[in-house]
């Protein structure tokens, strides 16, 4: 990670933190709405979002939506070997969390519950920071590029597709790319959505 790529982490998350409640969760509205027409969402029947956290924008409005179309709705759980790397565990309107050691709820099922990142149709992902080129910053830990790195060993691998979810202010021209980065497919935010690779269909 460049110092570049560090100071623009550092002062992202400052300024999506200094958005208001009201400022969230009109955003949140906002960005479900982008999301419910989106072609990759309309089209995907596994999808996995994320529990806010550190300001980042609020995708439960959307997974609300999407549970009440019958999607099969899932979230992050860290994964207990050692690695950094994200399981999922499918939610419903009755889902029991447990924190994580990060403070972030987790579905709180049992071990065989959980499906691998290759078994969904989409990944909903939060990021500090994205490009034009479709390329994202996350928080430094590097889950979501180890979680997906399949998608980069093996370019015959479609799915999951992934699509960032962020605050418009996250929007920057260029940060660069790192050799271990997952690309996005799109972005979308509360004001606009953002293409990177319009060849493929889901």
């Amino acid at each position: 990670m460049s110092s570049r790529q560090s100071e623009i982490r550092r002062q992202i998350r400052r300024a999506r933190r200094s958005l208001s409640k009201n400022q969230q969760q009109a955003a949140a509205e906002n960005l479900a709405r982008r999301v419910a027409r989106h072609r990759l969402y309309l089209s995907s029947r596994n999808i996995a979002f994320y529990w806010p956290n550190d300001g980042e924008i609020d995708p439960t409005v959307i997974l609300t939506q999407a549970l009440a179309a019958g999607k099969s709705c899932f979230l992050p759980v860290l994964y207990k070997g050692g690695r950094n790397r994200l399981l999922f565990g499918r939610v419903n309107a009755y889902s029991r969390f447990a924190a994580n050691k990060f403070g972030i709820p987790e579905p709180d099922i049992k071990t065989e519950g959980w499906v691998y990142s290759n078994c969904l149709d989409l990944v909903l992902t939060p990021l500090v920071a994205f490009d034009n080129g479709g390329n994202r910053i996350g928080m430094g830990g590097g889950f979501y590029d180890t979680t997906l790195s399949h998608l980069r060993v093996n370019s015959n691998w479609q799915r999951p597709y992934v699509i960032g979810l962020a605050h418009e202010l996250q929007h920057l021209d260029s940060i660069g790319r790192n050799a271990w980065d997952i690309p996005l497919r799109a972005a979308i935010t509360d004001q606009d959505i953002y293409q990177f690779d319009t060849t493929s269909e889901a």
